[in-house]
Parts: structure tokens; sequence; C-alpha cells
């Protein structure tokens, strides 16, 4: 092969390998990466290393993250059919109480887990002033809503959920801790090192595109660092949830 074809041929698998690791990719703007599969397909979800992306990996700017890096990096891709609109889904965003008892598949266990223990709606940051679910017109652009959940492992923790967008045909809202997470007393994550940011996209004839991303920061504890299977199974609860598919739906994601 002449020198110039060669170095051509090189460059080009260079750009291909880059483009195929350069992270994961949310609808904004450009096309979805991972891609979404077809509707009524199980979700497409990755963990990612940060081998495969650099420990100064940088997330996409409509994510709103500014810190660089991760330590647990996963993504979840989906189709699903809703009929009840847009109005629906923001009312199944704000129903924080309905989280509580939401399953997932521990594959430490082998079998099916609660892995919200108990939730609920608060009227601030504090913690201590609870309220009611928020309602369908508080899911609104530009709009923040503190809530309070325990789940099976770290236990209580507050969360800030804030609206990004709320149109008839896009949905999208991020949430991370605002006070400090413990495990056995021991804080793990400091405020704002645990990240989701969920994308929800309108299609033709009742289907929707799901696109979430979720982040444990470059400094949360090494004790945060759960194993591979286990972020899927995570991941996909919430997924389900929202899409109000069973959480125990078999098979699981992961074993």
């Amino acid at each position: 092969m002449p020198h110039m074809a060669r170095a051509v041929l090189a460059v080009a698998l260079a750009c291909a390998a880059g483009h195929a690791e350069s992270g994961p990719r949310p609808p904004c703007g450009s096309a979805a990466y991972p891609p979404y599969p077809e509707a009524d397909h199980p979700p497409t979800v990755r963990v990612w290393r940060s081998s495969d992306l650099g420990s100064d990996w940088k997330p996409p700017a409509c994510t709103g993250w500014a810190q660089a890096g991760f330590s647990t990096l996963v993504t979840t891709v989906a189709r699903f059919r809703h009929t009840s609109g847009t109005e629906g889904l923001r009312r199944r965003i704000g129903a924080i109480s309905e989280m509580a008892g939401m399953l997932y598949w521990s594959a430490t266990h082998q079998r099916w887990q609660t892995l919200i223990v108990r939730a609920h709606a608060l009227s601030g940051p504090d913690g201590e002033r609870r309220r009611q679910d928020f309602s369908p017109d508080e899911i609104a652009r530009g709009r923040s809503q503190y809530f309070e959940q325990e789940d099976n492992l770290t236990g209580k923790a507050v969360f800030r959920m804030r609206i990004e967008s709320a149109s008839p045909d896009r949905l999208v809202f991020g949430i991370e801790n605002a006070g400090t997470v413990h495990f056995a007393l021991i804080p793990i994550f400091h405020p704002g090192e645990m990240q989701a940011i969920y994308f929800l996209d309108r299609e033709p004839r009742d289907v929707w595109r799901f696109y979430g991303m979720a982040r444990a920061g470059g400094k949360a504890s090494g004790l945060a660092a759960g194993g591979e299977a286990s972020s899927i199974n995570r991941a996909v609860a919430f997924y389900r949830y929202l899409a109000g598919i069973p959480g125990d739906r078999e098979p699981p994601a992961a074993r």
C-alpha cells in the first residue's frame, strides 16, 4: 500500500475510534449516542469507564454539569409507549411518594428487592417540611423542587430536581443530591456529586424517546463504587418506573 494511502487510512481509523469512544451524547441538537432502540424493546444501557473516556472527560454542555470526570457513568436509552401525553408524564415526575416501593434486581442477592424504601416531596432544601406530591403545573420549566428519599443502601438524602424543559413534545429534568449522602455514617457523596439528567421527546403514535444519563463525581468515596450489574439495574428501575413498566418484569436487565 502506498505511504499516502496508509497515512490516510491511519487517520480515518483514528477518527473512527475517537468517534466511537467520544462518550455519551444526549439529544441536544444532534443525534443521540448510544442510539435509541425500537419501541417496546428493552432499553440500551451502557456503563462507561474512565479508561474509555479519560479522567478529564467533560460532560456535554446541555447537562449543566460543571465538573469534569466521573467515578461512575451510566446511560439508559429507550423508546416506550405512553398514552396520557406530557400532562401524564409531568404528573408521574411530580409523584414523589409513588417512588416508594420501586423494585430492582439485586445482582448480589439474585432476587427482586425494594430500591426506594420511602420518598416524599419537600417544601425546601432543609428536609424539614414535607408536603404533598408536586402537581403537573409545578413541573414547569425553570422550577426547582426538592424531595427526600431513602434507598436500600445509603438511607435518607435530600435531592434537588430542576425542570429544564416542559413543552408538549419535550421534557428535560435533572436531579442531584442537595445534601451529603452517607453510608454507615461515612460521607460518600458530597452535595452535587450524584447527578442525573433525563430527556423525553415525543414521537408519533404515543411513543416517547427516553435518554437518561447518571454519574457519580470523580471525588466520590470508593465505598460508593458498585458493580456494573448493580449500576445497570438501578438505572433500569427508574426508567421502568417513569415509563409505567412493572419494576420486576422479567428478565432483569443484568444478572
